[in-house]
């Protein structure tokens, strides 16, 4: 598989930089089989059958990205820059690593100030990255960075717009609960409380699972040999009472459909062949065509990057000319792209 075979063309002008609104009112691609509907994320309950289950991943956005000062004396006089640090995820010794911009400012030892309780000292650097430890931590540490920091909003919105307070919610899904990601499971951030309702009175399921998404979901795929490429490990876990539901909704005949490629990936990662069984841990799964899903029975996800590990992945579960197909579809009739952009639901023939 080469990475050229999960390319397209997208005219930037379908790129999302805000959400639809309300929430359910997104566009929503139906692709049943070799079947396409246009429809929207409100009327998704009507393409599930009662007995389904959706997965839903309840990781929480913290507001990871800080700009601070860092404040050095020179000869004569102090001289300050201005220092932007996106966190990626906390490390066993209490540091974090984090991207920071300009890197080459700040040496080690040297403290950068975010805000009046919040700091951080440069403690290492390894390939781009930088150790930061904070002052604060525990309790403290959330409060003082919920004041401080922005929303870690995608490099495709960020380059054309920087983050503001409506993203605070419209980048935090509905059922946001564990503190940790640093990218948000963007097919949930389709459903309000309309659409809950709606899919409950269907009789639809709903398993919450947790992984957080960490900023290598945005890294790039650099080798053209994709069998090559190595996936940034992210934490997740599936509870036995997650686990218990799963297995009873298959052995019901039910369907069981993740929202977003995290919930696929984590519950895949979970798998066994007798169902799924209660996990905790590091995931670094790597879904490409050939991938034998044990769980999935659909997806609702949103409309990918060109040449992404989530393209490869979708391509995986509908089929790499299916989901040429349904790509073509989307861009022709004007679908919103990326995050912010709007919906599909993807229900496979089964063999």
């Amino acid at each position: 598989m080469k990475l050229s075979d999960f390319d397209f063309d997208l005219p930037d002008g379908l790129i999302a930089l805000r959400p639809a609104r309300p929430r359910s009112s997104a566009r929503m691609l139906v692709a049943e089989g070799d079947r396409i509907t246009d429809a929207r994320a409100i009327d998704m309950p009507g393409f599930l059958r009662a007995g389904d289950r959706l997965i839903l991943n309840d990781t929480r956005v913290i507001p990871a990205r800080l700009t601070g000062l860092r404040r050095r004396d020179g000869a004569g006089e102090a001289t300050e820059a201005r220092i932007e640090a996106t966190l990626l995820e906390p490390q066993a010794d209490g540091t974090w690593t984090a991207l920071v911009k300009p890197l080459k400012k700040l040496r080690e030892g040297e403290e950068v100030v975010f805000s009046d309780n919040l700091s951080a000292t440069l403690e290492g650097r390894s390939d781009g990255q930088a150790w930061l430890r904070f002052n604060l931590t525990g309790e403290d540490f959330d409060a003082a960075l919920e004041r401080a920091g922005a929303m870690p909003l995608p490099p495709y919105i960020a380059a054309q717009r920087p983050p503001d307070e409506a993203d605070r919610e419209d980048y935090q899904t509905l059922w946001a609960a564990r503190p940790g990601a640093v990218a948000a499971p963007t097919a949930s951030l389709h459903f309000d409380d309309a659409l809950m309702a709606g899919l409950r009175a269907a009789g639809i399921g709903f398993t919450h699972v947790t992984l957080h998404v960490g900023a290598g979901t945005f890294l790039p795929v650099k080798v053209d040999d994709v069998t090559q490429h190595r996936m940034h490990a992210e934490w997740g876990e599936v509870t036995a009472k997650a686990a218990a539901e799963i297995n009873a909704t298959r052995a019901a005949g039910g369907r069981i459909i993740p929202v977003g490629t995290t919930a696929l990936r984590l519950i895949e990662s979970a798998a066994t062949e007798d169902g799924i069984a209660p996990w905790e841990g590091p995931t670094d799964i790597f879904i490409t065509p050939g991938f034998r899903f044990r769980l999935t029975d659909g997806l609702v996800t949103n409309f990918h990057l060109p040449k992404s590990t989530l393209m490869m992945l979708v391509s995986a579960l509908m089929g790499a000319d299916r989901i040429r197909a349904i790509y073509a579809h989307a861009i022709a009739g004007g679908y919103r792209f990326f995050s912010y952009g709007d919906a599909s639901l993807l229900l496979p023939e089964k063999g």
